[in-house]
This record gives C-alpha cells, sequence and structure tokens, in this order.
C-alpha cells in the first residue's frame, strides 16, 4: 500500500526539515542532502533521526540517478 500523497506533501526530514523522495517499492524516504534514509514499516514513516539508516557514497549515487531518472518528485518544494 502506498503512502497517502496528503501525508507525502507535508512530510520533511526530521533533521533538516528538507523535502524528501518517496521510493514505494524500497519503502523508504531518501534525503539526499544528509545521505540518508528512513524507513516505511507497515505503511508508516519511522521519522526518527536515530533509526535513519545513512547511506554510502555508492549507494547515494544510485537513489540520486533513479530520483533523476524516473523523475520522482520531492515531497514539497521549500
Amino acid at each position: 500500500m502506498a503512502l497517502d500523497p496528503r501525508l507525502l506533501e507535508i512530510l520533511a526530514c526530521p533533521e533538516d526539515k528538507g523535502p524528501l523522495y518517496y521510493l514505494e517499492d524500497e519503502a523508504i524516504l531518501y534525503n539526499p542532502r544528509l545521505s540518508r534514509s528512513y524507513s516505511i514499516r507497515e505503511d508508516i514513516p519511522v521519522m526518527l533521526i536515530d533509526e535513519a539508516n545513512a547511506l554510502d557514497a555508492g549507494e547515494t549515487a544510485r537513489l540520486d540517478a533513479r530520483v533523476r531518472s524516473e523523475g520522482i518528485e520531492a515531497t514539497f518544494t521549500p
């Protein structure tokens, strides 16, 4: 089940307060500025800084390329 579009319009990174990218099939919300992702468990975003996943350069590059190539839009525009 996908996240509610209304929820996506307001979701922001809890650390830098910036927009995120929703990758539904990977069940994550991705923050390219901090190279981290937030898991989605049972259709609930886990937006705790301590539980964020730090991404290495390779994973960050892969997700950046995917966001660009698939035209994935940010959760909001600052």
